[in-house]
């Protein structure tokens, strides 16, 4: 590095500022990706206030070299932009950091240990909340009530599943919610129950409902304390930008105006609550380059790890079931006919291969309805696609808004629950590329980590945790490196309509990009998930530096 300064300071010299426009700063690399596809790589970039002033080679960009130009040299490193995660559930992620931690408990003594712990920190009568508990990670036992009951007796409990679509909760809390073993099932969900009826403590999906009711609202402060937590951490790991879907809160608007945000947010509201949603858009006027509006999110169905995705056929290790709808199809064409004529933008979960057929129908037939126009429709997961769907996403243009980390989880189990047959058009990242989709990328933290580098090496590798599966589960659905990254930042842009000013490192964007200590596009695959995050800058500002 030192011999590059030396370099540096001799071409200031006969160089100068010749553009006569001074830039902020100017940082080099090995290589520098930009996404751009007329000019794809480059060795420096300049940048002005929180904006790209040119990209080119390291000599071009020294015109741009004034007295107060900072420099930045990453001699061996990659600079590609900022990573976008398409579907977070950004406030909840924050939450759980500050929550107790079951992810990656091993045994059901292991799980109920954890939460003697952390019950044992906080004040009687404060909620247990996140989670993010597996039951496969013990071969696939529910966890009940029972378990925790006891070491839990002065603190109501409710505690997600991984995937957001099942819960744990303990007797205290079905106390508080007026919840007994009489309580009736509610459409759209199923609550779990022993041989003698009696309830577990497993709520899927609608049957949580009567919990929502006593489920203490978060105080502006734990907001702000989450909303905080959640940037420092996405940040660490690249992430410039994020979607945070059915995320309403304080919190953004009160960092916004203290000028305190480090990602960029486009917060979505309820499909069935578009109205708010649309006086969110409108008070704010679609937002700004830091906090957006505009969107909505719905659902069509469950998850495939809680058997409440909707399927055409049963599922193989229970063949009396194929799933639910979680809202009538009669429901979602109304709200998503109803928000597209207000111009918010339509993303619907949507997992089991009934539940995606079917969402492609109402989309195309709102589509008729309502005039062609730009929408972008999404549908977020698209995980499990009947053959003859693939394309059309493509001929309707409906954006698949994938999370390829799900790929390398759920295919330790995946084939048990679906079968051999189904699973080849399960988390099908290729055929819908290859079907001419446009394909995007997240995380759906905080059921998966909002780590794109684990994204990446996930899409190109396929290789499951459990490491069961060396070349790749479903290996003919793999996809290069550059096609991942692409699904990360110049797709991911367009995902939102922000096109124009993010997603690539080009002239008049913001200079929002990552310093990674390897070239992800030439080392082997299995290598991406140990590549570091050396820098993180926001609008041309660093907003993580890797110690």
């Amino acid at each position: 590095m030192n011999k590059l300064f030396a370099l540096i300071a001799i071409l200031i010299i006969s160089v100068g500022c010749s553009r006569g426009i001074e830039a902020d700063l100017i940082v080099s690399a090995k290589l520098i990706w930009t996404g751009d596809e007329s000019n794809l790589q480059a060795e420096a970039m300049a940048v002005k206030a929180d904006t790209v002033l040119a990209v080119g080679s390291l000599q071009e960009m020294l015109a741009y070299k004034g007295s107060n130009t900072t420099m930045e040299a990453y001699d061996n490193q990659m600079i590609i932009p900022g990573f976008i995660d398409t579907h977070t559930h950004f406030m909840d992620g924050g939450y759980n950091l500050l929550s107790v931690q079951l992810r990656d408990a091993g045994t059901p003594e292991e799980f109920i240990e954890r939460i003697k712990a952390y019950a044992a920190t906080i004040e009687p009568g404060e909620w247990i909340l996140g989670g993010d508990w597996n039951h496969e990670n013990w071969g696939g036992e529910l966890p009940q009530k029972s378990w925790i009951d006891s070491v839990t007796a002065k603190n109501p409990l409710f505690i997600n599943r991984l995937d957001g679509h099942m819960v744990l909760v303990n007797s205290k809390a079905m106390e508080l919610a007026n919840v007994s073993n009489q309580q009736a099932d509610i459409a759209g969900g199923t609550i779990v129950r022993d041989e003698a009826g009696n309830i577990t403590g497993i709520f899927k999906d609608n049957a949580r409902r009567p919990f929502y009711k006593v489920l203490p609202d978060p105080s502006l402060k734990q907001q702000l304390r989450a909303a905080k937590t959640a940037m420092e951490y996405v940040a660490s790991h690249g992430v410039t930008s994020v979607h945070a879907l059915n995320d309403m809160n304080e919190a953004y608007a009160q960092l916004h105006k203290e000028e305190e945000m480090t990602t960029r947010v486009y917060v979505t509201g309820s499909l069935a609550s578009w109205r708010n949603a649309l006086k969110d858009a409108e008070a704010y006027k679609g937002g700004d380059k830091w906090l957006r509006f505009g969107g909505v999110k719905g659902f069509v169905d469950g998850s495939l790890g809680s058997h409440t995705a909707a399927f055409y056929e049963p599922f193989s290790d229970t063949p009396t079931d194929s799933g639910f709808f979680v809202n009538t199809p009669d429901d979602l064409h109304r709200w998503i006919k109803s928000a597209d004529s207000a111009d918010l933008q339509v993303m619907v979960h949507a997992i089991g291969d009934r539940a995606i057929h079917t969402l492609l129908g109402i989309f195309e037939e709102v589509e008729k309805e309502n005039g062609s126009k730009d929408r972008r429709f999404r549908i977020e997961h698209a995980q499990h696609i009947l053959p003859d769907d693939f394309v059309r996403f493509a001929e309707l243009n409906i954006i698949a808004s994938v999370q390829p980390y799900h790929a390398i989880d759920d295919g330790r189990w995946a084939e048990k629950v679906i079968g051999a047959e189904r699973i080849k058009r399960t988390y099908a990242f290729k055929s819908l590329l290859d079907a001419g989709a446009r394909v995007v990328f997240g995380s759906d933290w905080f059921v998966a980590p909002p780590i794109p580098l684990e994204g990446i090496y996930a899409a190109v590798t396929r290789q499951t945790l459990d490491g069961a599966d060396p070349d790749g589960w479903v290996p003919e659905q793999k996809i290069t490196a550059e096609q991942a990254l692409r699904a990360y930042t110049v797709d991911a842009a367009y995902a939102s309509f922000e096109e124009n000013i993010k997603g690539s490192l080009e002239p008049g964007k913001l200079a929002d990009f990552v310093v990674l200590d390897k070239n992800i596009l030439s080392i082997p695959g299995d290598e991406i998930r140990n590549t570091k995050v050396i820098a993180t800058f926001v609008g041309g500002k660093p907003v993580f530096m890797k110690e």
